[in-house]
């Protein structure tokens, strides 16, 4: 599950954890957007659920420095030793530059380049020289991890793919329907034993598939206009289903755009339904080849209410 969940304060989660593990969740992992950060909730999660594997999906790769990144994850492969799983990613020219004045350049480049210095400083090493985008003197962790993290790398397209499959520990893929992981795995050609596909779904836990229709298409428009996202999914073959939205959003009609989705886009990306229909299109991914399906919450009126129990009886439902 993707953690933490809205509508309930940080300092109330511990109550969160227990009822994800008491219906059988296994991981949890954060997010890093404009909300907490993808830390702090995790290691809250340390504490209150040791039994829970925790994984970040992701720290973005511009926002923190290579020394900052590393410090951090070391703090929280310490303190949740052998259970935490670092995640890391580009992210967006609107969260790296817009939110956190840094210069979005190379993202490819400088996710090699942060891959490379993470796996060699979590080991302890000792890191001077030149990356392609940035330069470390001498610098190495003061705590280095008894068991360094594994990192895995944030994907989209054939060329991060592979790189994730040569280099990192996982992959963790976003913004896919079942039938497209095939087509995303046929670029990670690994024979690491370990090597864990995570993916990020989305879930609208309610029979109301307009409710659900509503909420995806707003999602929807708002991140597969991002161009990272619209050639990850020309690629994928939605070029012709998805110009017409692209267009309007171009021409600034935003409620075109949302008008020109079609439900079956919608279906596709959306897990929506009862939690039983929703449990068994989960099921798809993971069949698909997808190891840690990490669902992401989006809002129902359940959801929305603020009572703490009527969102703990929906997550009690996703994991029976």
């Amino acid at each position: 599950m993707t953690v933490p969940l809205s509508g309930i304060p940080l300092s109330e989660h511990a109550r969160v954890y227990r009822t994800l593990a008491e219906a059988g969740f296994t991981d949890l992992w954060s997010s890093e957007v404009a909300g907490s950060d993808a830390f702090t909730p995790l290691t809250l999660a340390a504490a209150w659920a040791p039994e829970m594997r925790l994984g970040t999906a992701v720290a973005p790769v511009f926002t923190r420095g290579p020394g900052l990144l590393a410090m951090t994850a070391a703090a929280l492969a310490e303190t949740a030793p052998g259970r935490f799983q670092l995640g890391i990613g580009a992210s967006s020219p609107v969260v790296v530059g817009d939110w956190n004045a840094a210069e979005f350049a190379e993202p490819f480049q400088r996710s090699r380049d942060m891959l490379r210095f993470l796996r060699s400083a979590l080991a302890g090493e000792l890191i001077d020289g030149e990356f392609e985008t940035f330069s470390v003197r001498r610098f190495r962790l003061e705590r280095p991890p008894a068991a360094p993290p594994q990192v895995l790398l944030a994907a989209l397209r054939p060329g991060m793919l592979r790189l994730a499959a040569a280099e990192a520990d996982g992959v963790i893929l976003n913004w896919l329907s079942a039938k497209d992981v095939s087509t995303a795995l046929a670029e990670v050609k690994t024979d690491k034993p370990d090597f864990d596909v995570a993916a990020r779904i989305f879930v609208c836990p309610t029979g109301d598939a307009e409710h659900a229709r509503r909420i995806g298409r707003r999602m929807i428009a708002a991140y597969l206009t991002v161009p990272a996202y619209a050639a990850f999914h020309r690629w994928l073959g939605r070029d012709e289903v998805l110009t017409p939205m692209w267009r309007a959003w171009s021409s600034g009609d935003r409620k075109a755009a949302l008008a020109a989705i079609p439900d079956k886009v919608v279906d596709d990306l959306i897990v929506h339904g009862s939690p039983a229909e929703c449990r068994r299109r989960i099921e798809a991914y993971v069949k698909a080849g997808v190891t840690v399906p990490a669902m992401a919450l989006l809002p129902t009126p359940a959801l929305d209410s603020g009572d703490p129990a009527a969102i703990l009886e929906v997550l009690t439902a996703l994991g029976r």
